[in-house]
Parts: structure tokens; C-alpha cells; sequence
């Protein structure tokens, strides 16, 4: 009984409240209806009175922006009933917004850069924020002494107001040199590299360079400081109040930066402390940074990262290096301590792939360099994940050592994202030598032959058909690759083919079909060998009757056969838009002979090419390309046939000049091409918006109908300007060439040339 009488008085506390009314009252001006507010809230006449919905409530009246305050009231009524009074201050709302000032920019354009917007709310943060917008917008367009304020007139009468943006431009304004003081030990030159802020010059208008902007120089400052103490000034600092900026006239800015660069310290002694497993003096071995040299930061991290490798080589996964510094009083210098935390040794244990969907295992560890039971090698671990990406099957590659509950063992589990490597195309496009063509091509760079469960997909083969018909040129393509045979780093594949153009010259139409087959083998370091064989009829047809006795004489159909060996080192870091590393090819070919056919004759080539950064800002790069080929009948056979011969001019060449157009020539000063070849190109590219390059470039080179005859007398030479872009996947270049050194027969003027491929 006691329990029931202390339950009652209970139950009467708890009792549901309920919601009487709910009244929206509004302080100021009204410029808000009441159903937008009672839109936003969900408390309702009847309801159970819920405080947390209340509060909920409000919270959702604030998003909408369209209040300055708002206060729910409460009045408490007899039978548990109570009635809500929501007080509501409104924001004032934009009736207009105007621009002062502003001469050399449109009103309308400089509306697109702010968000308040008329009949919204009046927001004082946004407004600023506005003025903030159109000050960068007009420092990106060069006008650097730019001033923007703003004034709200506000009516209290309607609740509306007046946003006016006062625009103070003054003269549009480029860089005319960028200057340094207190530089004793780095040459300007060099410290203007740091920065993106660079001086106007003649295609700033392209790059967007030349200009004044706050952002971008603050970087600047921090990207020389950064600079500074990784040569060793660890005290250097830029003082922004010794920052001048000059105006030799209204359009004309030279900036001055001061620099206080402070000594230069250098390392003192090397300590390491923590090592068992190595001796210290073997370890010193390793690190690149010796007593005496320059305290680079930046260097010191790395060798720390280079005795970890060290012991991840022998698979002491877990060691970890710490570096101490300690100025050294007595000496100026700064001595460094590397503490060691050795760990236990690790073996693999097994690999565990994950995010292969259709791509088979094996195609994943055959390009690893580490298999199970090997010593956990962090070193050939990394080079894994390079193979692994350079297959371009996989993307966002993870390779990471994962526990197991075996003491020393670690399993190798690798993660990633499979890549998009099945592409079908179609569509027409113009070329500046086949002129108009249309084309289908399906390619996948993931094909498996024997698994049409998986649509022939998985297996890391390489397919492709393509069909193309033009006005000048016709083919059909065939062609299929499997990079490891019988699970072995040897790849094998073949090539079918016909084609067929008029675009080579206007007296015939060159006509070939063949097939090849060929073997590749990876060699050593970045070098593989390939071998083929290759099987061609070539059809000169359709000749006229005005070609000279050379191409007449060769009307009709011959065969080739031939046996080719090509020795490849490809060490560049991208195959499109290189920027640094090099490519050799040496080619020979043997056609005729025992292998019967009806040409006989050799071919040696050699092609080089050498990518060098000049600069990191837009990523200037400076291209060398060199090649160089001969070509001989062997034998009591006849002379190597004018198709067979090497040809110069084009966009694959020389590029001021017409297809085919430099060189020998007939009777009738048709091209019929040179037995020894050389030829050279410089090319300097940069970024302009990525992936979009400019490109100036020099192209020289020479054609001697002698086989090994190479006398440069006869060269000639071009120079011009290009970009490089990307169609559909696959790069374009564009590029306008004007020839130098001509001779009487293709002096044509300049030439337009474009074309899908890269240059090698």
C-alpha cells in the first residue's frame, strides 16, 4: 500500500503537457510571411509539448538565413496546456546592388563573381566576403592596386537594403622585375626559380603569369624561407616591412625583396646510438650526408629513411631511426644523433591480394619481386608496387607488411583499384596527311583469350582491332600480346594488317598486307630485347603514266620477309608528357636472303631521346631527340627499293617542311627517299593549363642516297611552335613549323602539321 501512495504523486509529475497555441510575432519590420516561418518549424496547436523540438525548431529557423533573432516564449496554462509565442527579429533583405567605379569592368561581369543576390537576405559577412571575391578578381586580371569597399544603406521603414561596392581599379599593372636584397650567398636567378610569381614577358597573356596576386606572393615568401634554411640558413627570414614596391610608371611594377640570410651552419659530428645488428661505421656508410657538409634538413630526413631501408632490406621491418639535433657551442656546427630501435628479422609469409574483381591472382604476383619464405625486403617491396603500377591494370596500389600470429612472419597484402583497360572508339576524324578518316577501334589491355565467362578479361593480355577508312588511307589491324608466356617473363604476340594510302605520293598508291610475330624478353635493369618475324607484300598500284622508270620499274606486287631485332632502354617517368629520364632503341633488320622473298637488303637504326626539368613552375621541360639509320641490298640483288628507303619531312620529323619532302628525288622531283638518314630535335615545352603544353622546338636533319654516307652538307632545317593536348585519350600535337635552311625544291613556306602519337 506505502508503494502504491509513493507511485501516485509520481505518475502526476509526468504528466504529457500539451501544445495550446502557436502565435508568430514579428519585432521590426515584417519583410518575411508567416508561412515561411511556419514552413520551417514543426511544432504544432494540439501537439505534446516537446522542448527539444523547440529547440530543433529554432535551429531550423536560423538555417534559412532570413532572421537576425529569434526567441520561443512560453505560457504556462492550467490543465498541462501551454502556449507558444516565437518573437522573430528578420535580417534585412537586398533590394539592389550597385558598383561604383569600376570603368574597365562590365557591372554584369563583376555580378558574377559575388553571391548576394537581390531580394535575399542582407548578410554583412557575405557582403565582405563578396568585396574580398572581386579584390582577387581583379588582382588575377592585373590590377594590383586595386581597392574595394563596401556601405549597406539599410530602410528601416521597409526592411530592405542597399548593398552599394565602391571599385577603386587604377592601372592595370605588370611585373617588370622581381628584385633581391641582402642575397650575398644565392644569385637572384636562382631565387626567382622558387617562386610563382614571375616577371611579365612575352606569352604571360598564355600562362597567366606576369601579375600581381597577395596570395601567391605570400606563398612566395614562404617558398624562399623553405629554400633558404634547406641550404643551411636555418636563421634566414624576409622582413615584410623591407618589401618595396615601385612603380617606374602606372603600369610598370618592380618588386624589391629584402633578405637577412643569417650564417650558413654545416654538420658536426655523427652519432649513432641504438645499433647492434650493424656496426656504427657501416651504418655512417650508408648515409649521404657527411661531417662538414651543408645542414640540409630536407637531406637528413631522407637518410633516415635510408637506414630504415637498409634495415627493411634485410627484413627488419620494424626498426625505427630518430634524429636529433644538437648545436654544438664550441664548434657553430649542428651535430647529429640517429637512435636506432632495432627490430626482430620477418620472412613472408604469404601474399594476400585484394580489389581484383575480374583480374586473375597470377597477374598480380608474377610482377612481384617478392615471394613467400623471401626475408622481408621493404626495397623490393617498393619496386613491386612500381611493376604493379606500370602495368596500368591498377590504380591507388597499396602494397603493406600485415601481422599474422606466426612470430617472424608478415604477410605481403596488396590493395588496389582496378583501371579502366577495355576502350571501344569510333567516330571520324582529319589529319594534316590522311586528311578526313573515320575509324572504330576496340582495344583491352586486360584480355584473357580462354575466359569468355569473364569476357575475355583477367588475364593481362593485350588486344586490338581497328578498322579505318579516309580519303587518302585505308586499314585493317589485328593484333594480340600475352606479356608472359607460360607464366614466364617472356612475351609473345602477333600482328595482322593491311593498309593502304595515296597520301605518300601523287604518281601511285602504296598498297600492304602482312602479318609478324615476335618474342620480348625483359633483359636487365630497364633494358628488354624483342625479336620478330614479319611477312609483307607491298603493292605498288595504280601508277601513272607519267611516274619516271624508278617507281614504274616497281609496279606491281614483291614480297618481304624479314627478321628484326630491336634492343629497347626505356627509363623515362611517362610515356606522354615526359618530363625527365631517357629512351635508347637500336634496331636491325635482316630481310630477304634465306628467308626468301623477293627484297633483300639491312636496316640499322638508332634513336635516342633525353628529357631534362629545367624549371618546376609549369613544368618546363627541355626534350633531346636524336636518330640516325642506314639502310643496304646485300648480295647480287637488286637496288633497295625506293619504299623500302628511309624519307624525312612531316610532322614526325621535320616538321617545317611537306610529308616525304626533303631528300633524293626522280626525274620528275618525286621523293624517292636515301639510304642513311640523321637528324636532331630540341624542344622545349611548359604547361599552360594542364593537361595542355606549349611547345618551341628545332628540327635538323639530313637524306643521302648513299648507304653510310653521312655528310650533314645537305641538311636542312625548321623551327616553330606547337601544343600538345589530348583527344579522346590519346595525345595530339599541333604544331606550326618554318623551314630555315632549305634547298631550291621544298622551299613551300611554312607548314601546319598535326598528328596522335608521342615523339622518341
Amino acid at each position: 500500500m506505502a508503494q502504491a501512495q509513493a507511485e501516485a504523486p509520481a505518475a502526476e509529475v509526468v504528466a504529457a503537457k500539451k501544445i495550446g497555441t502557436v502565435a508568430i510575432k514579428f519585432i521590426g519590420i515584417a519583410n518575411v510571411s508567416e508561412q515561411v516561418v511556419r514552413a520551417n518549424i514543426q511544432v504544432r496547436a494540439g501537439a505534446d509539448y516537446d522542448e527539444p523540438m523547440i529547440d530543433r525548431d529554432i535551429r531550423s529557423l536560423y538555417r534559412t538565413g532570413l532572421f537576425e533573432f529569434i526567441e520561443a516564449k512560453r505560457e504556462e496554462l492550467p490543465n498541462n496546456t501551454v502556449n507558444l509565442v516565437f518573437e522573430i527579429t528578420p535580417k534585412f533583405r537586398v533590394q539592389a546592388i550597385r558598383f561604383e567605379g569600376n570603368k574597365m569592368v562590365k557591372t554584369s561581369r563583376l555580378e558574377r563573381e559575388i553571391s548576394t543576390k537581390p531580394n535575399s537576405a542582407l548578410d554583412e559577412h557575405t557582403v565582405k566576403a563578396d568585396a574580398e571575391k572581386l579584390h582577387l578578381f581583379y588582382q588575377k586580371s592585373g590590377y594590383n592596386q586595386i581597392q574595394i569597399t563596401f556601405d549597406i544603406q539599410r530602410d528601416r521603414g521597409t526592411g530592405y537594403g542597399v548593398v552599394i561596392f565602391k571599385v577603386r581599379e587604377g592601372a592595370k599593372v605588370r611585373i617588370a622585375d622581381i628584385r633581391f636584397t641582402g642575397n650575398g650567398h644565392v644569385v637572384a636567378k636562382r631565387l626567382r626559380k622558387e617562386m610563382e610569381t614571375k616577371r611579365w614577358w612575352m606569352f604571360s597573356w598564355l600562362t597567366g603569369g606576369g601579375r600581381f596576386k597577395d596570395d601567391l606572393f605570400e606563398d612566395d615568401l614562404t617558398k624562399l624561407l623553405d629554400f633558404y634554411r634547406g641550404q643551411g640558413y636555418l636563421d634566414a627570414e624576409v622582413p615584410p616591412d623591407r618589401i618595396l614596391y615601385n612603380y617606374p610608371n602606372p603600369s610598370r611594377m618592380v618588386i624589391t625583396i629584402h633578405i637577412d640570410e643569417g650564417r650558413q651552419y654545416r654538420i658536426g659530428d655523427i652519432t649513432i646510438i641504438g645499433a647492434k645488428l650493424y656496426a656504427e661505421d657501416m651504418l655512417k656508410l650508408v648515409l649521404r650526408q657527411k661531417s662538414g657538409m651543408i645542414f640540409r634538413p630536407a637531406r637528413l630526413d631522407k637518410d633516415v629513411e635510408t637506414i630504415e631501408d637498409f634495415y627493411g632490406r634485410a627484413g627488419y621491418l620494424d626498426t625505427q631511426v630518430r634524429l636529433v639535433r644538437k648545436p654544438n657551442v664550441a664548434t657553430g656546427n649542428i651535430d647529429i644523433e640517429y637512435h636506432i630501435e632495432e627490430s626482430d628479422k620477418f620472412y613472408v609469409e604469404s601474399v594476400k591480394v585484394e580489389g581484383n574483381t575480374k583480374t586473375k591472382s597470377i597477374v598480380v604476383i608474377r610482377e612481384l619481386v617478392l615471394s613467400p619464405g623471401d626475408v622481408f625486403d621493404m626495397v623490393r617491396m617498393k619496386a613491386s608496387k612500381m611493376r604493379l603500377e606500370n602495368t596500368a591494370l591498377f590504380e591507388d596500389v597499396n602494397l603493406t607488411p600485415e601481422s599474422t600470429n606466426i612470430p617472424g612472419r608478415r604477410n605481403l597484402k596488396i590493395s588496389f583499384k582496378e583501371a579502366r583497360t577495355g576502350n571501344v572508339s569510333f567516330g571520324a576524324g582529319y589529319s594534316s596527311l590522311e586528311r578526313a578518316t573515320f575509324f572504330a577501334e576496340l582495344s583491352q589491355s586486360n584480355f584473357d583469350l580462354f575466359n569468355r565467362h569473364s569476357f575475355f578479361q583477367g588475364a593481362g593480355q593485350k588486344f586490338r582491332v581497328r578498322f579505318q577508312v579516309g580519303s587518302l588511307s585505308n586499314e585493317v589491324l589485328l593484333a594480340f600480346d600475352e606479356p608472359w608466356l607460360f607464366q614466364k617473363e617472356l612475351g609473345l604476340g602477333f600482328s595482322i594488317y593491311r593498309s593502304s594510302s595515296s597520301y605518300t605520293s601523287s604518281y601511285y598508291e602504296e598498297i600492304r598486307i602482312g602479318a609478324e610475330v615476335h618474342l620480348r624478353k625483359h633483359l636487365f635493369e630497364y633494358v628488354e630485347g624483342r625479336v620478330s618475324l614479319t611477312d609483307e607484300e607491298i603493292d605498288i598500284a595504280n601508277v601513272t603514266s607519267t611516274a619516271s622508270s624508278i617507281i614504274q620499274s616497281l609496279a606491281g606486287k614483291t614480297r618481304t620477309i624479314k627478321v628484326g631485332l630491336q634492343l629497347l632502354r626505356e627509363a623515362r617517368d611517362k610515356i606522354v608528357n615526359t618530363t625527365r629520364g631517357s629512351r635508347i632503341q637500336l634496331t636491325t633488320e635482316i630481310a630477304g636472303g634465306v628467308l626468301g622473298g623477293t627484297n633483300n637488303y639491312y636496316r640499322l637504326e638508332a634513336r635516342g631521346s633525353e628529357f631534362i626539368p629545367v624549371f618546376r613552375a609549369q613544368t618546363q621541360v627541355l626534350g633531346l631527340i636524336a636518330r640516325a639509320g642506314v639502310v643496304e641490298n646485300y648480295g647480287k640483288s637488286s637496288d633497295v627499293a625506293y619504299y623500302d628507303r628511309w624519307f624525312l619531312g612531316g610532322p614526325d620529323d621535320l616538321r617545317g617542311f611537306e610529308y616525304r619532302d626533303v631528300g633524293p628525288r626522280d626525274l620528275n622531283n618525286e621523293p624517292i627517299g636515301g639510304k642513311t638518314y640523321g637528324m636532331f630535335t630540341a624542344e622545349y615545352a611548359m604547361d599552360v593549363v594542364k593537361p595542355i603544353r606549349f611547345a618551341f622546338f628545332y628540327d635538323a636533319g639530313f637524306l643521302n642516297s648513299n648507304a653510310y654516307d653521312f655528310n650533314p652538307a645537305r641538311y636542312n632545317d625548321d623551327f616553330g611552335v606547337g601544343l600538345r593536348l589530348f583527344v579522346a585519350g590519346a595525345p595530339l600535337s599541333l604544331d606550326f613549323g618554318i623551314p630555315l635552311t632549305t634547298d631550291k625544291l621544298n622551299k613551300k613556306g611554312n607548314q601546319f602539321n598535326f598528328s596522335f602519337g608521342t615523339r622518341f
